[in-house]
């Protein structure tokens, strides 16, 4: 198991994606730190699963993200994983969630990374996963906050990927197209009443439509190459944004 003795922070990791990342990097010796809402009895199950920790820091608080990373301790994998989704047409956009969607989906990558960073440094080793989108490459309409944010992160992630590259410390973006996850399912009745279409239009109308396999993506792919970036044989991947996607962007 290649990372035993490194400690992974995956941030949105109770469920979805994050949980597949965290399950991912654990199976390969990783002492994980979760984080994320979510049922608290279910939540010690997984952590008693993964030998791991939880934090159940709201990430759109500072003030909260800067004491989960100090009880966390040095982090050496961190993945900013958390996210949420609207779906509505701009004019109607709430301000609200925009505010909500910035905050978690990209501004929260940008404080648990100032933080983590100077530890990485010192150990001359890192790893910075973070998780963006195939609408971090291409948009669709009805998502203004989504799109932004995961525009955001992909650039964000190449900023600090040549700041550190030279330290040991590789940053790198995974960008999934559709994954049958709870945010997934949860946006369906929004982009329904949006786009005034049954439900079965929404999935293969909109969700799969692009994706060429037409299949979702599952979590576990993109557990698997979450792990893979943090082998010693992926050092020089350094500011990718990685597609898992079914061949959307492909386009």
């Amino acid at each position: 198991m290649f990372l035993e003795g490194k400690r992974a922070l995956v941030t949105g990791s109770t469920s979805g994606i994050g949980l597949a990342i965290a399950r991912a990097l654990a199976g390969e010796g990783a002492e994980v730190v979760l984080n994320g809402f979510g049922d608290e009895g279910e939540i010690a199950e997984l952590c008693k699963e993964l030998g791991a920790s939880h934090s159940g820091a709201d990430l759109t608080d500072v003030a909260q993200v800067e004491a989960m990373m100090e009880e966390a301790g040095e982090i050496d994998i961190l993945v900013n994983n958390a996210g949420v989704q609207h779906v509505s047409p701009v004019e109607d956009f709430s301000v609200d969630k925009w505010n909500l969607i910035i905050a978690l989906n990209l501004t929260a990558a940008f404080h648990t990374t100032r933080l983590a960073v100077p530890g990485m440094k010192k150990k001359g080793w890192g790893r910075i996963i973070n998780t963006a989108s195939a609408h971090s490459k291409v948009a669709s309409p009805f998502k203004s906050a989504y799109n932004a944010s995961k525009h955001g992160i992909a650039g964000f992630t190449k900023t600090i990927a040549l700041e550190l590259a030279e330290h040991g410390v590789t940053a790198n973006c995974i960008s999934p197209g559709y994954v049958w996850t709870p945010l997934i399912e949860g946006q369906i009745p929004d982009t329904m009443k949006a786009r005034g279409m049954t439900r079965e239009q929404v999935i293969n109308d909109v969700l799969l439509v692009k994706q060429a396999t037409k299949k979702f993506v599952q979590p576990e792919e993109v557990g698997a190459l979450a792990a893979f970036l943090c082998r010693e044989e992926a050092q020089n991947v350094n500011g990718a944004n990685w597609s898992v996607d079914g061949g959307w962007t492909a386009e």
